[in-house]
């Protein structure tokens, strides 16, 4: 297998040749057998359950629940004009005062 190199720039698409050359050593690299590295043997049937429960664990710890809150009128127009994402945004603020209980303490008295 070689490596195809091609300069594109930013917001340009690659040339029909270039796109051509990487489907062909794609093609290619797939009818080759796999080269094994030494220092990086096949995991083990164990090993690999165990990495599918860790992955299993991770993505439910990401995993986002949708909920239903009030909040203020200007309190949310002004999320809004933080542009799109500014739900994340108030995840982010809610997880921060979590994490620093003085945050909480204040805003509840």
């Amino acid at each position: 297998m070689g490596i195809i190199t091609s300069t594109v720039r930013v917001g340009q698409k690659p040339p029909k040749e270039v796109i051509g050359r990487v489907k062909k050593a794609v093609r290619e690299a797939r009818k080759a057998p796999p080269v094994y590295d030494p220092d990086c043997p096949p995991s083990s049937p164990e090993a690999l359950k165990e990495f599918a429960q860790l992955a299993a664990e991770r993505n439910r710890r990401k995993k986002k629940q949708s909920v239903t809150i009030r909040v203020a009128p200007d309190v949310l127009e002004n999320y809004k004009t933080m542009g799109d994402g500014y739900t994340g945004i108030m995840a982010d603020v809610l997880k921060y005062a979590l994490d620093n209980p003085g945050i909480l303490t204040a805003a509840t008295k």
